[in-house]
């Protein structure tokens, strides 16, 4: 039985290991949510928060996961009648079209088999059928370790099709790779604290752009809770519409200050480094999953072809060292295993990690 009082160090694709000086802040006096010390924190952190995801626009701040953000992004801004072109390559981005569909919108499909790309002549393809009002994407699929090619995607959307929305999970992108939000000119961009963060999970980020939230003022039954209208009222205040996670964004504060004291440029180089390391082992003793062209530098997966048992292998690990990894996820499990490498994780804690494993697999 797994002690929960001395949780194991994690390298899976999130939650990430969170340091001890992080989770100080989560032990933190709470504030008053409506008091203006609260303001002043949650001003302060949304104003570094723009900085970091290169914005000028709207950042909200959602006590959620990122999930939270595919149903608000569908139910804000796709109106009765439009259509949406729902981009699939892993799990999460199949997900996100699954939950458009629960909302009531109505989806179209672009799917490409797990561990390769969405490329832009395939959403040009089918963008040129002026059917779509918005499309979906995954920055960084979590579950193949592949990261789309999105910079070219928003250069050929922007060029050629202004007028649709583009609403992107980048859970396990923002922070760890590049993301300037204004030059890409997305309209929803958001992630969850656990991945690169590096703050345990139950609390989003949320960059929203101005013509997004003009098109939600104008949808019908958008809800309460993600409510972009009401979000934007209450962060006029420095408020959120409902009670927020004080001490998550305690942390959040923290690790802000720490990452525009870093420089986001030196942030990513860092994130390169470590992905690259990781691929070169991985490829010396295994095979990547996907393409190493479009391979994720804030985790990797690797493809099992020597046939070890994953499962038993994260076991002994666990047991030996109180550190465990990922298995592969959903239909890729035993066939690939997954390793993080995002956050405040290091390149030192990569090779005591990567030597364990070497040792069990002889």
């Amino acid at each position: 039985m797994t002690d929960w009082k001395d949780p194991p160090r994690l390298f899976i694709p999130g939650p990430v290991k969170v340091d001890g000086d992080v989770l100080e802040q989560l032990a933190r006096p709470t504030l008053g949510h409506r008091g203006k010390e609260y303001a002043q924190l949650q001003g302060e952190t949304v104003e570094m928060l723009k900085r970091i995801l290169f914005t000028k626009q709207n950042v909200f701040l959602s006590t959620s996961s990122a999930s939270g953000i595919w149903e608000a992004a569908i139910r804000n801004c796709l109106a009765p009648g439009e259509t949406l072109l729902a981009t699939g390559c892993g799990a999460f981005s199949d997900k996100w079209g699954d939950v458009a569909r629960m909302c009531g919108a109505d989806v179209d499909e672009l799917k490409v088999d797990w561990g390769q790309p969405i490329l832009p002549e395939l959403i040009d393809e089918k963008l040129a059928t002026g059917k779509y009002a918005a499309i979906t994407l995954v920055h960084n699929e979590t579950s193949t370790g592949l990261t789309n090619p999105v910079v070219e995607i928003s250069e050929m959307t922007k060029a050629k099709y202004p007028d649709v929305l583009v609403f992107v999970d980048t859970v396990s992108g923002m922070v760890g790779l590049p993301l300037k939000f204004d030059e890409l000119g997305w309209d929803v961009a958001f992630a969850s604290v656990q991945k690169a963060f590096a703050i345990p999970p139950g609390f989003a980020v949320a960059a929203v752009s101005n013509r997004a939230l003009e098109k939600s003022k104008g949808v019908p039954n958008r809800g309460y809770y993600f409510n972009f209208e009401l979000w934007a009222k209450s962060a006029e205040k420095n408020q959120t519409l409902v009670t927020p996670n004080v001490q998550h964004i305690m942390a959040l504060n923290y690790q802000c200050h720490k990452l525009v004291n870093e420089g986001m440029e030196n942030v990513w180089k860092r994130h390169a480094q470590m992905g690259e390391f990781v691929r070169g082992w991985a490829k010396e003793n295994f095979e990547l999953f996907c393409d190493e062209k479009y391979a994720s530098n804030t985790l990797t997966t690797i493809k099992n072809t020597r046939g070890i048992n994953v499962a038993e292998t994260i076991a002994a690990i666990q047991q030996k060292h109180n550190t465990i990894f990922g298995n592969g996820y959903g239909k890729l499990k035993e066939a690939t295993f997954r390793i993080a490498h995002m956050g405040d994780i290091t390149m030192d804690d990569l090779k005591e990690l990567l030597g364990w494993i070497d040792e069990e697999i002889g």
